[in-house]
């Protein structure tokens, strides 16, 4: 077996699972679990006809390119999204079975092990499979602490330069899970000039850029801090994106990779052999949906709804600050956040995941400690009850 297999670390369900194993919770309290990413408002109507519509399209092998229809809708929706030229679609977009998938893969394509001690990078705390790609591609990962003293800024100067002389691939996150940060235009620039320098690929995971509170102030994309900044093609820029947060569509698996051509051609040579095309239904669907706004801008009303809800009852026991986008509380405690999240769940039957769970040890620090991620997905009602309940907990610490 691939010997690297052995230094995956479990992931934080798995962890969290085990934290709360033999803890019985508050009977008299429903569950209401917030630990999960996973989107609960309704799927739209019209993505579910459009996937039903096509069904016929299960008799044939689907091209790992994706059809000319779905790049062409991808490309148009980058191009409205960001006010950049819409990326040519044959080359510079690639639909993916999601985001998740495709991150993973991307470092089985980009990292070469035969290189010395290959180094990758990425913000912490972080989406777990950053580091299992890493690690099974045969690189080291590197990590960069998200601090509030800094406001979770991604700072490249807490790596030395020996590592980034070894680095090959940088994933980035923006908005950020679990800190909801959106990285401005100066840290873009200094993360492309050290591509520059040291010749690595950023992999920037996007996934959570269409939960947001302004509609007149979306957030950057790295497609267009790239393109304001001149840099033309993309050079070493690659960046992920996703129905399932953006359409409340997470079991169709249905992103894309988006950038420079020359890295999406071998990524596309990699994924033929990996045999990871999307079926004809729900590339057809996927279409749809990438052709709506209607829909997204309902999603991100009922998300508003609920930090708007929210806050107050948790401002009122702990200074807890609003993201800048994604789905997330990324809320300080006042005892271990192991401790926090096992007292929570037994006197009050809410789940949440314990901070260090997300993060590594890096220089001394686990940036996930006295942290707990608290996803606001489901209905209305039930995070109001949870933050009631929260709120009860605090006070009594």
């Amino acid at each position: 077996m691939n010997p690297n297999l052995a230094r995956l670390q479990p992931y934080p369900f798995q962890k969290l699972a085990a934290l709360l194993s033999g803890i019985r919770p508050d009977p008299s309290r429903r569950a209401i679990n917030l630990s999960i990413g996973e989107p609960k408002h309704a799927t739209p109507a019209f993505i579910k006809k459009a996937l039903c519509d096509n069904l016929d399209g299960l008799a044939s092998y689907p091209a790992t390119a994706g059809t000319d229809a779905l790049r062409e809708a991808i490309a148009a929706w980058l191009g409205r999204r960001y006010g950049i030229p819409a990326p040519d679609p044959k080359k510079q977009v690639v639909p993916v079975n999601g985001s998740r998938e495709a991150l993973f893969a991307f470092a089985q394509a980009v990292i070469d092990a035969s290189r010395a001690v290959p180094a990758v990078v990425a913000p912490n705390p972080f989406y777990q499979i950053y580091e299992g790609a890493a690690l099974l591609a045969g690189a080291t990962p590197q990590f960069i602490n998200a601090l509030p003293d800094t406001g979770f800024a991604l700072d490249p100067d807490q790596i030395p330069a020996d590592v980034w002389t070894r680095t090959q691939l940088v994933y980035a996150c923006s908005p950020g899970n679990p800190t909801g940060r959106v990285m401005p235009m100066e840290e873009w620039a200094r993360l492309f000039d050290l591509s520059d320098r040291y010749g690595f690929v950023v992999a920037s995971d996007e996934c959570y850029s269409e939960i947001y509170f302004d509609e007149r102030k979306p957030p950057l994309g790295a497609l267009e801090a790239a393109c304001r900044l001149g840099r033309a093609g993309y050079p070493r820029l690659v960046v992920f994106s996703s129905l399932s947060k953006r359409s409340n569509v997470p079991g169709m698996r249905s992103g894309f990779v988006a950038g420079d051509a020359a890295v999406l051609e071998k990524f596309l040579l990699y994924r033929t052999y990996h045999g990871s095309a999307m079926g004809p239904a729900v590339q057809a669907a996927s279409v749809a949906a990438w052709g709506d706004e209607a829909h997204v801008e309902e999603n991100r009303r009922m998300y508003r709804e609920k930090f708007d809800a929210v806050l107050p009852l948790l401002r009122a026991v702990t200074r807890v600050d609003m993201p800048d986008a994604a789905f997330y509380l990324w809320l300080a405690t006042p005892i271990p956040d192991t401790e926090f999240a096992k007292g929570l769940f037994e006197h009050y039957n809410v789940t949440v995941l314990p901070g260090s769970f997300l993060a590594r040890e890096a220089r001394g620090v686990n940036p996930g400690a006295n942290r707990v991620r608290i996803a606001l997905v489901a209905p209305l009602a039930e995070c109001v009850e949870a933050a009631g309940r929260i709120r009860e907990f605090m006070g009594g610490l």
